[in-house]
């Protein structure tokens, strides 16, 4: 099984430790895109910050995140497990996993990135603020610029079992499964269930959405469930409590889509 999900845009601080090494991170086949982007980024901060600030997204109240960027080289790093923060992260609690639910975390867990296109959560990376929105100088929209790279190593590490793709739109913009992976790829709606004047009215709530999926996630790997398929991940995630409706696609090389009905955290 290999779980995608989205970072978390605000992050942990980094460690003391040694800094980041490109060739110590997963998916090696990730490393001149990955310093490529790294290049870019850290100029773009350390030449000029009001641009960088623009060009970032951030607001005054996150300007120093500028300066972070441009001291990634030498920054301390963690564990992306450690990095990584907010609802989704909170819900999966990596830190409190028993030692074989966290074995099969870093085995199954893919952390999509505008920096590192994708990290698994035992990779060490500092903190740093770059989403897969943005448009870097000398690369363009990172989205489109991860295409490439991500096509020729994703469906390696994709193996020959279930893709659970929990991502934000933004990062699925980075790699779409497509053929046969893509059949074996469920994607993930967390829908909120209300009762309003005697009918049942449906909708999207970010942080029903993010806390659902962070606790998906922590039961499948706390039950050692890894299903080879979309279908067999129905039948877990019913067996684990969750309400879950299923619309499998039409024709074959389309993923399978997952309703999670909640009416509270």
């Amino acid at each position: 099984m290999l779980v995608l999900l989205p970072p978390s845009e605000g992050k942990a601080a980094g460690g003391s430790g040694k800094p980041l090494d490109l060739e110590t991170l997963s998916l090696p086949g990730l490393t001149a895109a990955r310093t490529e982007v790294l290049a870019e980024l850290v100029e773009l901060c350390a030449a000029d910050a009001a641009k960088a600030q623009e060009v970032l997204g951030l607001s005054e109240g996150l300007k120093g995140e500028v300066a972070k960027n441009a001291g990634l080289r030498t920054a301390g790093a963690r564990p992306a497990g450690e990095i990584y923060t907010g609802v989704l992260y909170d819900a999966l609690g990596l830190a409190s996993l028993d030692a074989a639910a966290r074995r099969r975390a870093e085995r199954s867990l893919l952390v999509f990135s505008g920096l590192w296109g994708a990290v698994r959560i035992g990779d060490r990376i500092p903190s740093y603020r770059c989403s897969m929105g943005v448009k870097l100088p000398g690369l363009g929209a990172l989205g489109a610029y991860w295409r490439g790279p991500m096509a020729e190593v994703l469906p390696a590490a994709a193996g020959d079992g279930l893709v659970l793709d929990l991502r934000s739109a933004a990062y699925a913009t980075a790699w779409k499964p497509k053929g046969e992976v893509a059949g074996r790829t469920a994607t993930v709606r967390v829908l909120q269930s209300k009762i309003v004047n005697g009918v049942e009215k449906r909708s999207v709530v970010s942080h029903f959405n993010k806390a659902t999926k962070g606790r998906l996630v922590r039961d499948l790997l706390v039950a050692g469930h890894e299903p080879a398929d979309p279908a067999e991940l129905v039948t877990a995630l019913g067996g684990l409590g969750y309400a879950v409706e299923a619309q499998a696609p039409a024709k074959g090389g389309k993923p399978w889509g997952l309703d999670v009905i909640v009416t509270e955290l």
